[in-house]
């Protein structure tokens, strides 16, 4: 069987992979978190280039859809536990617990990884995700983590390791749980059928307009709970 390797979708994977290992080394080795949130959002944004890429050209492969879930994991899943567990180890105790203990907070966000896998794992056998999302996709939790701790150094915020760790655990739980995402795939521009969509949108928009470049946890956030109100209200 001939498989085609590099293909322009295959590169542009590539591409995330490598932004990925670029923030690793970014938050790990140079303690540069800005160039860590940037490589991530260079990630998302090779992620998106690909799959368009191949629509555009035909030239869908199933190495290709295998290839995506092993760069998503590198750039969604570890990079963004890397980061937090940087920041982490720069951080201090809320309650000033031992050396020991604080080691073991700081190794927490990678929980996160480990979720991100089952939730890509669960995303490519899963039919039901071509419309909305089920859990947090992994993209939009790993620019979350990288944004929150750009703002938090960015703002000269202290944010003890505790709350790190919660952190964590909160948006790896997130990845795996039941709730439907809304994609932003536009069927129509009909407000009843894009009503989570443009709402979003709007509350973005102010996001922007009151804390500028700051905002994208925000938004991260407003993403979250429109959806888990939207899933909510399905269930009834």
């Amino acid at each position: 069987m001939k498989i085609k390797l590099f293909t322009i979708p295959n590169i542009i994977t590539l591409a995330n992979l490598l932004c990925g290992c670029g923030s690793v080394i970014a938050s790990l080795v140079l303690g540069d978190f800005t160039l860590a949130f940037i490589f991530i959002v260079a990630s998302a944004v090779c992620d998106f280039f690909d799959g368009f890429t191949a629509r555009l050209l035909k030239q869908y492969s199933e190495i290709g859809v295998q290839l995506d879930s092993l760069a998503d994991m590198v750039s969604f899943g570890v990079a963004p536990s890397a980061v937090m567990y940087a920041f982490a180890t720069k951080s201090v105790s809320l309650f000033g617990l031992c050396d020991v203990w604080v080691t073991v907070l700081c190794f927490i966000p990678f929980i996160m990884a480990a979720f991100s896998a089952l939730r890509l794992a669960k995303f490519n056998i899963d039919d039901t995700q071509h419309d909305s999302f089920s859990g947090l996709p992994t993209p939009a939790n790993a620019i979350f983590c990288a944004s929150f701790v750009f703002t938090a150094i960015s703002l000269g915020k202290v944010v003890e390791v505790e709350w790190i760790a919660l952190i964590s655990v909160v948006m790896a739980s997130l990845l795996v749980s039941p709730i439907r995402m809304f994609s932003f795939k536009l069927k129509s521009l009909k407000w009843a059928a894009n009503k989570s969509q443009y709402i979003f949108i709007l509350l973005s928009l102010i996001a922007f307009l009151l804390q500028g470049i700051y905002c994208v946890p925000t938004i991260i956030v407003i993403y979250i709970v429109i959806s888990t109100i939207g899933w909510l209200f399905c269930k009834k």
